[in-house]
């Protein structure tokens, strides 16, 4: 019994460290390659990493040799950025301002010729609350490595009620939630200003985003009172966190899916609704699209196994009768 506990508490410590590692990693990268981005200029296609928290710039330099090396990429200056004045700059610095290339922008460049919107503002309720979901499968995943009851409910209700005031603080108290629907509105007017349809959109975040921080809430609730009454119920404590992969597909599937069939009719060319590639290469036009796992899915993996170990050994357990 001393042995399995261990062996539940070190697979477990493994998936924790690995949760915390994957909410700053890469999970998932897509590319496009067409005859106007060649490999010498571009050798990644115009890449994009997707992160839970968001969607990441995947470009990188053309090494040494290529078109790209001894060039620069100006970046489309704002109006509160410093233009350069051949005459009245000193220094002559003939590069202010300039940077490599952002491909998370030039794709949604692309993008927006056939009529889809901004790629941030995809799950616009997911990626601004995923901090509190991992919490929240934190916690589940120390509490399940107790092995009795009442310490079991100590670490659920004391975490849980972390979680929970860092929530409620940082999307009402310090307005996080609010700031990020505008932000948001602003995203998806960036090529179509249908300020209308856009406003019904950040009508539909904020007030879903609501529902998704208070059902949380109602979640820890019931976590805590079926582990307080039913003692297989912490075999969930386990297995929500291990699923974490399976969340992620699905979610990213569903928002490619809706890119795909809602596009905005001022684009420039029409093409009718269509499924983006969500595993493997595609075509679209005279794009090659790729879509394929990073390392951070990886970590997602590691949760996955070490989780359903642990669950398997603690279900053995209660069987036996030697858990409470």
């Amino acid at each position: 019994m001393e042995k399995q506990n261990k062996i539940v508490g070190g697979l477990s410590l493994i998936a924790l460290i690995a949760l915390i590692a994957a909410y700053f990693a890469p999970i998932w990268w897509v590319s496009l390659t067409a005859p106007n981005y060649p490999p010498d200029a571009f050798p990644d296609g115009i890449r994009i990493h997707f992160h839970f928290d968001g969607v990441y710039n995947g470009c990188t330099a053309a090494g040494k040799g290529t078109r790209m090396a001894g060039e620069i990429i100006q970046k489309d200056l704002a109006h509160e950025d410093e233009r350069y004045n051949p005459i009245t700059d000193d220094k002559k610095d003939l590069n202010k301002g300039a940077e490599g290339l952002d491909c998370v922008h030039e794709m949604n460049t692309i993008n927006h010729y056939v009529g889809m919107y901004p790629i941030a503002t995809g799950a616009p309720v997911e990626k601004p609350l995923a901090k509190f979901f991992f919490g929240f499968f934190a916690v589940m995943m120390l509490a399940f490595v107790t092995t009795t009851k009442k310490a079991r409910l100590t670490t659920l209700s004391a975490g849980f009620a972390a979680v929970a005031a860092w929530m409620i603080v940082d999307q009402f108290v310090m307005g996080h939630l609010e700031s990020h629907v505008q932000a948001y509105m602003q995203e998806s007017g960036t090529f179509f200003k249908d300020m209308e349809r856009i406003k019904v959109w950040g009508d539909n975040v904020r007030n879903i985003s609501k529902v998704v921080i208070f059902g949380l809430l109602a979640v820890m609730g019931i976590v805590i009172a079926g582990v307080a009454k039913i003692r297989p119920f912490q075999l969930l404590l386990a297995l929500v966190p291990a699923l974490l992969p399976v969340f992620f597909v699905i979610t990213y599937a569903g928002w490619l899916w809706f890119f795909g069939h809602n596009m905005h009719p001022w684009g420039a060319f029409t093409v009718k609704p269509f499924m983006p590639t969500v595993f493997g290469e595609g075509k679209v036009a005279q794009f090659s699209t790729f879509s394929y796992p990073y390392w951070g899915f990886g970590l997602l993996v590691i949760i996955f196994v070490c989780m359903m170990l642990a669950l398997l050994i603690r279900r053995k357990q209660l069987r036996e009768g030697k858990a409470e």
